[in-house]
């Protein structure tokens, strides 16, 4: 087991830097996750650490040792790929056996391992298989089982669900969650996808254009998004962002102070009926997805769109009137031209 730091690690193409001083520590048994939309440096960032890309400048160390120079088969890591990288040629067994033959572990050992990683994946069943005769959901556990059974510091995984339909990526998350408590490696999960990374991991680290937006837990990130953008990608559907303009009071000299242009963030399960009291807003359903569970309405506020997210048959089509309130506790404010978050 090991911790993991990355210390002002950059990297370039050409004259393009792509990520921008990262700074990171990852302790022992952490399940980090790397999340942001496409081209944000998640996976080049993964992939450094893999030993799969040279840094441009910066420091990698994996349980104290710096890993720079080191070859991707020295550094005591196993990565779980997008497209499960299986020998086609080879059974199941063959596949999860490989890297340990290829380290000359002896005969009884591989066997321990190999058995020991498909009981816990449950895969017992399929040990002889070619990978042809498995499922995207079962090829994806004999790449994760192939992973365990090295016993590595850090476990990577490059976006290990993005090739599996809906249903199976709901599955396969609780499997990995599972597998979480069974095996307690320190591991770096890389996804576009962020209910992925709400729901596996201990800590969110949220990268936009190669740079680090926010660090912190699923409900840090959820609660108090540090910016625009972090309100804006985490949840589904995102954060609500309005215009508004703060007047502040008068100081005690009498002077004041400008008005400040902010965007005032809400969420949409924060947005409820205004029954019997005065609503802050105040428009008429565009858009009605009733879930069952609860209903998404859309609407149009003096030229902004909205999101709400209201109990079931409340608002049930197209042009009927919507009346909202909000607990102020549940708003938040950001500048307008940076982004970044106002303690109000």
């Amino acid at each position: 087991m090991a911790g993991l730091s990355l210390r002002s690690v950059k990297k370039s193409f050409g004259d393009v830097e792509v990520v921008h001083g990262v700074d990171l520590e990852i302790v022992d048994r952490e399940f980090v996750v790397f999340v942001g939309p496409s081209g944000c440096g998640k996976s080049t960032l993964l992939r450094m650490i893999a030993g799969l890309e040279d840094i441009t400048a910066g420091e990698i160390a994996i349980d104290g040792r710096v890993v720079n120079e080191l070859d991707p088969k020295d550094r005591d890591i196993a990565m779980v790929f997008q497209d499960y990288a299986l020998y086609p040629h080879m059974t199941v067994f063959e596949n999860m056996a490989f890297s340990l033959r290829y380290r000359g572990i002896e005969r009884g050992e591989i066997r321990r391992r190999v058995d020991e990683a498909a009981r816990i994946l449950d895969i017992e069943p399929y040990i002889a298989r070619m990978p042809r005769q498995l499922s995207g959901g079962q090829r994806q556990r004999v790449a994760m089982g192939r992973a365990i059974v090295r016993d590595p510091k850090v476990f990577l995984f490059d976006e290990p669900l993005s090739n599996l339909d809906a249903k199976l990526r709901v599955q396969m998350r609780t499997e990995i969650k599972r597998l979480r408590e069974r095996v307690a490696t320190t591991t770096i999960y890389v996804t576009h996808d962020q209910v992925e990374a709400m729901t596996l991991a201990d800590r969110i680290v949220i990268l936009n254009h190669g740079r680090i937006e926010q660090i912190g837990t699923p409900e840090d990130v959820y609660d108090r998004p540090a910016s625009t953008f972090v309100a804006g990608f985490i949840g589904a559907p995102p954060m609500n962002l309005l215009p508004a303009t703060a007047l502040p009071a008068e100081r005690l000299s009498g002077a004041r102070r400008p008005p400040q242009d902010l965007l005032v963030g809400v969420r949409p399960e924060h947005l409820v009926w205004a029954a019997g009291e005065t609503p802050l807003i105040e428009g008429n359903a565009s858009v009605v997805e009733p879930l069952g569970s609860d209903t998404l309405v859309s609407l149009d506020v003096a030229g902004q769109a909205l999101v709400v997210r209201l109990p079931p048959r409340i608002v049930r089509r197209r042009g009927e009137a919507v009346r909202l309130t909000a607990d102020p506790a549940n708003l938040h404010f950001f500048d307008r031209t940076t982004g970044i978050r106002q303690t109000q």
